[in-house]
């Protein structure tokens, strides 16, 4: 008798201890925020600030005998909000594009002397770079916006931005000479992981910024959702 009570006690004990090591085990993702990144984007050889968010797999730190799971098909939306209520601007949220995947640029179109006459806007280009896997221990910048050369405003930058004339100026994402709030969103594998932002953008362009929102500004977020 006693002997069936400690296999089944060991069993138990077994199990919750696979329970407890795949649990740890699970991707664990973390926003942060990336300094600013002064660029000169293309076409047309535009300056411009670009603000993005780090998303990272945090690793296991001490047990250095267990792995993290890598966070697989990440993918992010990301909702722009008015400062002083916290209401949502555009009434739905943008996807997300990872900045380290391929651009997915317009097909140029040449004449017989190789100049460009035309672009090829192909919507299936769309979703390329919208998920992203992270590895434990790594993390891939997020594009949140972007403000180019004189602008007082800032537009929302992802996939969308590539099929926009004027360039990086898309006039879906169009964000005035003020402060919002920004919430990022981040889905893997039936996780979530969210953070929220204030974006200021009623200074120059070279102090234009994103910070981390504090508790009363996501109260205001919160509130809206």
């Amino acid at each position: 008798m006693e002997t069936a009570t400690g296999i089944i006690f060991g069993g138990i004990i077994t199990i919750l201890v696979a329970i407890w090591v795949e649990w740890l085990r699970r991707p664990k993702l973390r926003l942060s925020i990336e300094p600013p990144i002064d660029v000169i984007i293309n076409p047309g050889s535009l300056n411009s600030r670009s603000i993005r968010v780090l998303v990272s797999n945090v690793a296991l730190g001490p047990l250095w005998f267990m792995v993290r799971a890598p966070a697989l098909q990440c993918r992010g939306t990301i909702t722009f909000h008015r400062y002083d209520d916290g209401q949502d601007i555009f009434g739905r949220p943008m996807a997300a594009r990872w900045a380290g995947t391929l651009q997915p640029n317009p097909i140029p179109i040449v004449d017989a002397a190789g100049v460009v006459v035309s672009y090829i806007h192909d919507p299936e280009r769309i979703g390329v770079g919208s998920r992203m896997d992270i590895y434990p221990g790594e993390s891939e910048p997020l594009d949140v916006v972007a403000r180019i050369e004189n602008d007082q405003e800032c537009y929302g930058w992802n996939n969308e931005t590539y099929f926009t004339r004027p360039f990086g100026r898309n006039p879906n994402w169009r964000l005035g000479y003020d402060r919002f709030l920004v919430k990022v969103k981040v889905l893997s594998s039936g996780q979530k992981c969210e953070g929220e932002f204030r974006l200021i953008n009623d200074v120059p362009r070279n102090a234009f910024r994103l910070e981390k929102a504090n508790q009363e500004e996501m109260e205001k977020i919160a509130q809206e959702n």
